[in-house]
């Protein structure tokens, strides 16, 4: 019912800032729930953070908290990723979903955006 596109990535120097859209289409997105997750090479895909379809819960995972902050606007049916201070760690490619009922695992999201890669220079 509802599909996502990522933008944003693209290559940066370890320390900055890139700032990931998410958009959404075909649905209501006010009723989703949204997750980023990121899959680096020979790695299993990690959760990132989540949002809740009111932006009033939002959850981070350990590795990034402090550094990433997701925020949506839904009057323009879309989520954000802010990321700062950026560590090669963190080259990945991202991906957006979008589920009822929020989760910090993939396993409930069903709508999942084509990605964008993160590359992040040492």
């Amino acid at each position: 019912q509802v599909q996502v596109v990522e933008s944003g990535g693209g290559l940066v120097q370890a320390g900055g800032s890139l700032r990931l859209s998410c958009v959404a289409s075909g649905g209501t997105f006010s009723l989703y729930d949204m997750g980023w997750f990121r899959q680096a090479p020979g790695k299993e895909r990690e959760f990132v953070g989540a949002i809740t379809r009111s932006g009033g819960s939002i959850y981070y995972a350990d590795s990034v908290k402090g550094r990433f902050t997701i925020s949506r606007d839904n009057a323009k049916n879309t989520v954000y990723l802010q990321m700062n201070s950026l560590k090669p760690e963190d080259t990945a490619v991202y991906y957006c979903a979008a589920t009822v009922g929020i989760a910090t695992v993939a396993s409930p999201y069903y709508s999942w955006g084509q990605g964008t890669q993160v590359t992040v220079s040492s």
